[in-house]
């Protein structure tokens, strides 16, 4: 795999991206906020939230959306062109995402894999920052996708057991209305099955002595799958799940361990490749 040495311009080039990228995920949530709001009043929660209590004039919605759109992909022509392609994507994802006639989000499935997508576009803006001459394996980006459909379809199955009325649950999302708590775990177990499975593809190819940190990788979908069971669930909100010392401090160890030093013989085969 290609390499990159740290200098003070990719350090300004990698905060002009993250600010990008924040942008425009920004607004992307305010599409989001905007047209769930007749939704959200069926949440337990939800509802209290600002803009679903208060009407929302859309002029001033689409100007909260333009100004994060706009200095987003500016900043990201900055680090380049496919930076900003690929950010262009992440806004058409979002719009896909919330926007009819196409509401990705309203249908089973399609819902948890259209919004997880965002994973993979994510992990191609950060190595394009780093490494823009270059595109990452199809193998590690996949693992990302699914992975990340594994935590969306988990958070979705939290969602659906806390409200506890599945017509309540449908007027709440709209793909509720397929779903059930089954489908929604056998979905992510699937998920959770085929995240490992690219990854382990990678990890054959780029660095097979890390094949070994499989327990832990297997022990973190367990782990993650455990919190979502629970009752106020920290998977329905990720931000939450900084409480959870254990499992990050687990998921911070198994980082280090994947990115830790390659053996010998994995490097003279890297080389040779």
């Amino acid at each position: 795999m290609p390499s990159f040495s740290l200098s003070l311009g990719l350090v300004a080039v990698f905060l002009t991206g993250v600010t990008s990228v924040c942008l425009l995920a920004s607004a992307n949530y305010v599409v989001n906020e905007y047209l769930d709001a007749e939704f959200d009043r069926h949440h337990p929660t939800k509802r209290e939230r600002p803009c679903v209590c208060t009407a929302m004039q859309w002029r001033y919605v689409l100007a909260e959306y333009l100004l994060p759109v706009s200095a987003g992909l500016g900043l990201g022509l900055l680090v380049g062109q496919r930076f900003a392609a690929f950010g262009l994507v992440l806004l058409c994802m979002g719009i896909a995402y919330n926007v009819r006639p196409l509401r990705t989000k309203d249908w089973q499935y399609l819902d948890v894999l259209s919004e997880s997508v965002n994973n993979p576009l994510r992990f191609l803006l950060g190595w394009t920052i780093l490494l823009p001459g270059a595109l990452p394996p199809f193998s590690i980006l996949l693992t990302y996708w699914m992975g990340g459909a594994f935590l969306m379809g988990i958070k979705r199955y939290a969602e659906y057991r806390t409200i506890g009325n599945s017509q309540v649950a449908a007027q709440y999302r709209q793909s509720f209305r397929l779903y059930s708590e089954h489908s929604l775990l056998l979905s992510s177990f699937f998920y959770a099955l085929l995240s490992a499975f690219f990854l382990g593809v990678f990890l054959i190819k780029y660095s097979i002595e890390f094949l070994l940190t499989f327990p832990s990788c297997a022990l973190l979908f367990t782990w993650y799958l455990a919190i979502g069971m629970r009752a106020d669930s920290s998977a329905q909100k990720p931000e939450r799940l900084f409480r959870e010392y254990g499992f990050m401090i687990w998921v911070g160890g198994w980082l280090m361990m994947l990115t830790g030093p390659s053996s010998p013989e994995g490097r003279s085969e890297e080389s040779a490749r």
